[in-house]
């Protein structure tokens, strides 16, 4: 059994499985039903409000055949006191799977450790992993042959991080391009630098930490094929939104930012977007802007993962 808590539980070949299955998922959708999950139900534990990780959990399990059990933590007993592990083990008795969104990363491994069934991180403040797989993949199927592979086509290739590069979708990017095989320029204010956590684990795991870190966001996007933004503050940081504003603002993807990048660099931010502060609705309107394509893409890669993880049962 298998759980997909960061972007590196699944190695190389499964990366390339749910790809592959992603893609035909996607060509698929419409013309029959996907039975992976049939007869299945998957809970889904979500601490934190969401449109597209809900919604496209929810209707993938429903169109892989499953059922979606969306419990919200303040209408269950972890929202009561219940430990995260006592959680895992009623739940593991009566669902398949579990997809859970929340806060600290550590809850979520406590929560895959005591599981007797495969556990998926919907976001946590650490990570989140199921957002960089859709992400590559976006940008795969742009540079990938009709029927090429599409892991290969992210090799070499350099993504430029803005803003808070010490949060989860920095470290989720740190995190799968040395999986991906790309490199990593971030850029962003002193203080919001990645931290030692994500340094820590990437020693843990043997992956060189060979990203770069700069002040200047001009430096960080010459020769990017990805630009890639998120908002200022997320989720349990609204407090902080004046002072990060005033921090970030030089870190914000202008027009005249984006044009020095690679002429053909994609665009994309995980969303909701603040444009006028992030990023300018200019570049959000962008051709080469493929921030709904990343939205879509949730749903097809998801029901790949939920897919390979489903025939780990057992294993």
């Amino acid at each position: 059994m298998k759980h997909f808590l960061k972007e590196t539980d699944l190695g190389p070949i499964e990366l390339g499985e749910v790809f592959s299955l992603a893609r035909e998922f996607k060509r698929a959708r419409g013309r029959h039903a996907q039975g992976t999950l049939s007869g299945q139900t998957w809970a889904m534990i979500f601490a934190k409000s969401s449109t597209r990780t809900r919604v496209s959990f929810e209707v993938g399990i429903n169109e892989l055949g499953g059922h979606p059990l969306f419990l919200n933590t303040g209408d269950i007993q972890l929202g009561r006191g219940e430990s995260i592990e006592d959680t895992a083990r009623v739940l593991s008795r009566f669902v398949h799977g579990i997809v859970i969104r929340t806060f600290e990363h550590a809850q979520v491994e406590r929560l895959a450790a005591a599981a007797t069934v495969p556990v998926i991180n919907a976001l946590t403040d650490f990570l989140h992993p199921c957002q960089i797989y859709a992400d590559a993949f976006t940008a795969a199927e742009r540079w990938a042959s009709p029927d090429g592979d599409l892991v290969a086509a992210l090799r070499g290739r350099k993504i430029a991080f803005l803003g808070d590069t010490g949060f989860n979708m920095a470290n989720s990017w740190i995190l799968g391009a040395s999986l991906f095989g790309m490199r990593i320029a971030l850029a962003g204010p002193r203080g919001h630098e990645p931290g030692e956590r994500i340094r820590a684990l990437l020693k843990a795991e043997g992956r060189p930490a060979d990203f770069q870190f700069t002040s200047d966001p001009f430096e960080a996007v010459a020769g990017a094929d990805i630009v890639y933004t998120d908002v200022w503050a997320s989720m349990g940081q609204e407090s902080e939104a004046g002072a990060r504003a005033g921090t970030m603002r030089p870190f914000s993807v202008t027009a005249r930012l984006f044009a020095a990048a690679k002429p053909d660099a994609l665009f994309m931010h995980c969303l909701p977007a603040h444009p006028g502060e992030e990023v300018e609705q200019a570049v959000l309107d962008n051709p080469r802007s493929v921030i709904f394509d990343e939205a879509e893409n949730r749903l097809h890669v998801q029901k790949a993962i939920l897919s390979v993880l489903s025939a780990s049962r057992g294993k």
